[in-house]
């Protein structure tokens, strides 16, 4: 992948990460707040509230993890290493970095971990 591609991949990357951290400063207020109402409202709201942030505790988890996966990729990219797949050493293809920079493994071996997964 030419250099060109990398640095916007690079950009993109920064720019996700950067959202992903306002969103979350976000939620923290949010939470916050919230728990001064649910002090306040009777049980079955209380109920709903707390499934409410549950679930949204699930998704920022989500976001915890990409976030992870953004920062290692940053890394790749600064050491070179970016685009190599960690199972084989081979180049994984510039449509699947394009598509989805975070990737770590090649086609070949994503498949091959994914049947391992679903057969032991």
């Amino acid at each position: 992948m030419d250099k060109a591609k990398i640095t916007a991949i690079e950009k993109k990357l920064r720019e996700e990460r950067e959202q992903l951290l306002q969103e979350a400063g976000k939620t923290l207020s949010s939470l916050n707040q919230q728990q001064v109402t649910d002090e306040l409202a009777d049980f079955t709201d209380q109920s709903s509230m707390e499934w409410e942030r549950n679930f949204l505790l699930r998704m920022k988890e989500r976001e915890r993890n990409l976030l992870i996966k953004i920062e290692r990729t940053l890394e790749k990219i600064k050491e070179g290493t970016f685009g190599i797949c960690e199972e084989c050493g081979c180049e994984i293809s510039e449509k699947r970095l394009e598509a989805r920079p975070v990737v770590t493994l090649c086609v070949d071996c994503k498949t091959e971990q994914e049947k391992k997964e679903k057969y032991g």
